[in-house]
């Protein structure tokens, strides 16, 4: 067994045991140290990862560059050599750690599609109402985009956290945090009309009896459920887009904001724990910039 191979078998078990990792994970990190290990070999380097120096690493980066990884590939890769070496560092199996200076390419953050609120009223339109389904996925597609929920939020909402008389709703958001975010009357309405036509029909179990949204077994359902719903609803409609439940979130942030909503009442509203994520919501298209500048500015013409 190589030295290489000692090593990274022994990361192996570290990851597994002292991390706690999943099998996905652990092949992952086990996949970005073996591109290096292969590299080594194909540039004839030595065998011993002692003796590899930064240069080394930032060539290995200029090779992937050059087989056209994507710069967030290349950002996983170089984060996963960094935790080997951190590794061998903890166990003593080296001296230095070559990855401490080690850069990876800058990172844009990429923007999912946005719906326009007319192409959210075709897609909730399309919708059979004459199926009792249908009737659910209005109620859930309306709570989506009124309240810009994340679907785990959406799929554990429960009855007990809707306020109908003064229009809020309890949202248990990430690591249990809980927020009171507005919820608007059609949203209310079509989710009454759910409760009092479809869901009261279904089986019912003690242990669900809370849960707002449920499939025809009268268990909750699940997320990939909603996706299904949404990607169906795409395909109807023949629409260009690549869309999800985190689709309609980020069309309800985008709208606020380009409606002139306070950045961080939009903050509170989706449960971000720092503004710079709600920042990401902030892209705006430049027609309605021109427009802005047209309004405010005294010195700008619209052409």
């Amino acid at each position: 067994m190589s030295i290489w191979n000692l090593y990274i078998k022994n990361f192996e078990g570290y990851l597994k045991i002292e991390k706690s990792l999943s099998p996905n994970s652990i092949d992952a990190y086990l996949h970005d140290v073996e591109l290096l290990m292969n590299y080594l070999k194909i540039e004839n380097k030595t065998n011993d990862p002692n003796e590899i120096k930064l240069i080394d690493l930032e060539n290995f980066i200029a090779y992937l560059h050059d087989l056209d990884l994507s710069d967030r590939s290349q950002a996983r890769i170089i984060s996963g050599l960094k935790a080997f070496y951190k590794f061998l560092i903890l166990e003593a199996f080296i001296k230095e750690d070559p990855t401490v200076l080690l850069e990876g390419p800058k990172l844009s953050k990429k923007l999912p599609d946005t719906l326009s609120f007319d192409e959210i009223e075709q897609l909730i339109g399309a919708l059979d109402l004459s199926k009792d389904e249908n009737v659910r996925n209005k109620a859930m597609l309306e709570t989506l985009y009124s309240s810009g929920l994340r679907v785990s939020e959406l799929i554990n909402l429960k009855i007990s956290h809707v306020y109908f008389d003064i229009e809020f709703i309890r949202v248990i958001g990430k690591g249990n945090k809980e927020r009171l975010v507005p919820i608007g009357s059609d949203a209310l309405k079509h989710i009454q009309i759910y409760m009092e036509h479809v869901r009261n029909k279904l089986p019912q179990y003690p242990k669900y009896s809370d849960m707002l949204f449920l499939n025809k077994r009268g268990t909750p359902i699940s997320r990939v459920m909603v996706f299904i719903v949404i990607k169906n609803l795409a395909e109807k409609i023949n629409l260009n887009k690549n869309i999800s439940p985190h689709t309609f979130r980020h069309s309800f942030a985008t709208h606020l904001i380009e409606g002139g909503a306070d950045l961080r009442a939009v903050q509170q509203m989706l449960g971000h724990s720092s503004i710079t994520t709600t920042e990401i919501y902030t892209h705006l298209d430049q027609q309605y910039l021109k427009e802005s500048l047209a309004l405010h500015h005294p010195r700008y013409n619209l052409k």
